[in-house]
C-alpha cells in the first residue's frame, strides 16, 4: 500500500514538473518570440513560420505535426515516453491557444517588444530551454524535434542540445521564405536572431540535462587512505579504487585513492576527505563519459 502511494505521488509530481516546464516554454514563445515576428527552432518554429505566412494559428500546426512525429516515437522510445509526450502535446497546444489571450498586449510590449529583439532572443531562448529541460528531466518531451533528439540520444552518446541545434539551424534558415515587407537584410537579421536564440536554447538544455550527468575523477593522496576510503564507501555510497604509488621527491611509498562520481557529488567527497585529513593532496578532473553500474550505460 505504501509503495503504491509513493508511486502515485511520484507520478503526480512528475506530471506537475512537466506542466511547469511546458508553461515556461509557451511563455517564451508567446511573450518574447512570436510578438517580435522571430523564428526559433523545433516544431514550434515551423508552426510560427506557417502562422506568419498563412495566419494558421501555432496551436493547430503544433498539434498536427507533433501527432505525426509521436506515432514514430511510440515504437522507438516506448509507451511510457509516449504517455507523457501525448500529455505534453495536448497541454502545449492548449496553452498556445489560451496563454496569448490571457497576457495583455501592453504587458508584452513593455517586457519584450520595447526592449529590443536581441534581449528577447536571449530571454526567449533561455526560458524555452529551461522549460524543455524540466520536461526532459521527467522522461517526457514538449514534442517535435525534442522527440527526434531523444530518439537519437537513445542510441548515440550525443547531447540533446547539440542534436536540437543542428535541426534548428535548418528550420531557422527556412524563415527566409517568409513573405515580408522588409528587404533581404531584414530577413537575414531574423535568421541571425534565430541562430542566437538556438544557441542560448541549446546551452540551457545542456546545462540542465547533460550538466547534471557530468562526472569527475578524483585522486586522493593521504596517509589516512584507509579511513577515507571507508568513509566514502559507507557514507557517499561510491566505489573506491586503491592503487600503489610513490612520491618521487620523498621516495616514500604510499597509497593512491581513485573515485569517480557525478559532478554534483564532488563537493560531498571533498568534505569527507577534509574531515579526516585536511592536509590530503586531492586532484579533481572532468571526464568525458563514465559507463557502468551507477553511471551511464553504453549505447549500441
Amino acid at each position: 500500500m505504501e509503495k503504491s502511494t509513493k508511486k502515485i505521488f511520484s507520478t503526480i509530481k512528475s506530471y506537475f514538473i512537466i506542466t511547469v516546464g511546458l508553461l515556461c516554454y509557451v511563455l517564451a514563445w508567446s511573450v518574447f518570440i512570436i510578438p517580435n515576428n522571430m523564428v526559433g527552432g523545433g516544431v514550434t518554429g515551423i508552426a510560427a513560420i506557417i502562422q506568419y505566412c498563412t495566419g494558421f494559428e501555432v496551436s493547430y500546426s503544433f498539434f498536427i505535426i507533433n501527432g505525426l512525429l509521436l506515432l514514430i516515437a511510440l515504437k522507438v522510445l516506448g509507451k511510457g515516453f509516449g504517455a507523457k509526450t501525448v500529455y505534453a502535446i495536448f497541454v502545449t497546444s492548449l496553452m498556445f491557444k489560451v496563454v496569448p489571450t490571457i497576457i495583455s498586449d501592453s504587458f508584452i510590449n513593455e517586457i519584450a517588444v520595447e526592449n529590443g529583439k536581441l534581449l528577447c532572443t536571449i530571454f526567449g531562448g533561455a526560458l524555452s530551454g529551461f522549460g524543455v529541460s524540466l520536461t526532459f528531466s521527467q522522461g517526457g518531451s514538449s514534442g517535435g524535434t525534442d522527440i527526434i533528439a531523444l530518439m537519437i540520444n537513445k542510441y548515440r552518446s550525443i547531447s540533446p542540445g547539440k542534436i536540437l541545434v543542428i535541426i534548428d539551424m535548418i528550420i531557422i534558415a527556412s524563415s527566409l521564405i517568409i513573405p515580408s515587407d522588409g528587404n533581404w537584410g531584414h530577413r537575414l537579421a531574423t535568421v541571425i536572431y534565430g541562430y542566437v536564440m538556438a544557441g542560448v536554447f541549446s546551452f540551457t538544455v545542456d546545462v540542465f540535462i547533460s550538466g547534471n550527468k557530468q562526472s569527475v575523477q578524483i585522486f586522493i593522496f593521504s596517509k589516512k587512505y584507509a579511513e577515507i576510503a571507508d568513509k566514502i564507501t559507507h557514507e557517499a555510497k561510491r566505489g573506491v579504487t586503491v592503487m600503489n604509488g610513490q612520491g618521487w621527491y620523498s621516495k616514500e611509498d604510499g597509497k593512491l585513492l581513485m573515485v569517480v562520481v557525478r559532478k554534483n557529488e564532488s563537493n560531498g567527497i571533498l568534505r569527507l576527505v577534509k574531515e579526516i585529513d585536511n592536509t590530503a593532496f586531492v586532484s579533481v578532473g572532468s571526464v568525458m563519459g563514465v559507463y557502468g553500474k551507477g553511471f551511464d550505460q553504453i549505447k549500441k
